[in-house]
């Protein structure tokens, strides 16, 4: 393999590799795969390029091909002899070739690709003995923004998909997903059910984090009226713990009935109910915030038997305004604050108040911490 770990004191690599990122944020902004590329040679920007195979309906568009492109019209010369190219992924093998055929002295990558690179992932054209150029290849070099921004592209385009794939009623609204992405401490896999017979086509949104193998502890997380999960973020990914969170609807991610009417304790403690057949979590602690305890009282009176305890959750002294405003992007989003209550002020348990509250949560289901 070709391929070197990047050095430290390679601050030129990394100013150039700079360059790239911005060539491939503006491809992600344009719908195409976020690569970008800058060719330079002694010390001087000769070309960029960024990929364009969707734009140009052309295959061998990318970011590299391009920079390779404009490069030999600039010189007109095919052959780029002295130059060094910076591209934000590894480059594949169409493009591999294409750098040793036009003579380059140099390669350096951000990120790796572990299913098409050409330059030691999967193979290493620069490596080949039978090849008449030697490219020097220099790897890892801002390899971590570089994955950053192609697992953004790609996490939207998943979160796209998913809100196509799951229609959203007339009478209701749904909270565009970017509005939650500056939130800290959240980075939790979204779960949605909306086939409920109460729901009657809403989405409610739910996180299910750690283990689900018995004998293990497991929480049903409430949140109140102007509340939502996030609430249990501290809790949420505590080792050994299972925890249940859903978001109500009208509240966090779930959908956003329009009327008011609809928002009722009742109401959502038949959804809950029917949600937690479906889940069939076995015996569970309650865990609920000082606003959702009228909600934890009906549930576990509606399901005797369901829980081995109930537990009010500590609130911390954290500051979580734009979290509790970040799902009402205006007042057509805000029925169920209308009928059920005002927006929290409350942040929920801090670390240390959560890693206390999961330790009650053990001891009331008979087990140990991990």
């Amino acid at each position: 393999m070709t391929t070197e770990p990047a050095q430290p004191s390679q601050t030129g690599d990394a100013r150039w590799m700079a360059l790239a990122l911005a060539e491939a944020r503006r491809a992600g902004e344009a719908g195409e795969v976020p690569v970008g590329a800058v060719l330079v040679k002694d010390g001087q920007v000769v070309a960029t390029g960024r990929n364009t195979p969707v734009a140009q309906h052309d295959p061998s568009a990318h970011a590299e091909i391009n920079a390779l492109r404009a490069a030999a019209a600039a010189f007109g010369n095919y052959r780029l002899d002295g130059c060094e190219l910076f591209v934000t992924l590894e480059p594949c093998a169409m493009c591999a070739g294409a750098m040793l055929h036009a003579r380059l002295a140099r390669v350096v990558f951000g990120a790796a690709d572990p299913k098409t690179g050409a330059a030691g992932s999967v193979l290493d054209l620069f490596a080949e003995p039978r090849l008449n150029h030697r490219t020097q290849v220099q790897g890892g070099v801002r390899a971590a923004e570089c994955s950053a921004v192609l697992q953004e592209f790609f996490r939207q385009r998943r979160d796209a998909a998913r809100e196509h794939a799951e229609p959203l009623r007339d009478d209701a609204l749904r909270t565009p997903a970017g509005r939650f992405d500056a939130l800290g401490g959240y980075a939790f896999e979204p779960r949605y059910v909306q086939d409920l017979p109460s729901l009657q086509g809403w989405r409610m949104h739910y996180l299910d984090e750690g283990p689900r193998d018995e004998p293990a502890t497991c929480c049903l997380c409430l949140h109140g009226p102007g509340e939502w999960g996030y609430f249990f973020r501290h809790l949420v990914g505590t080792p050994g713990l299972r925890t249940l969170v859903p978001d109500l609807v009208g509240f966090g991610k779930s959908d956003k009935p329009k009327r008011e009417a609809v928002h009722t304790l009742e109401w959502h403690c038949q959804v809950l109910s029917e949600w937690l057949d479906r889940m069939q979590p076995g015996s569970m602690v309650l865990v609920h915030s000082a606003a959702g305890a009228a909600l934890a009282a009906l549930l576990r009176a509606a399901r005797p038997g369901r829980f081995a305890a109930m537990l009010l959750a500590p609130d911390g002294d954290e500051q979580a305004g734009d979290a509790w405003r970040a799902p009402f992007p205006d007042r057509g989003y805000q029925a169920a604050l209308r009928a059920l209550g005002p927006m929290a002020s409350s942040s929920g348990p801090g670390a240390q108040q959560a890693a206390s509250l999961a330790q009650e949560a053990r001891d009331a289901m008979g087990y140990s911490a991990p």
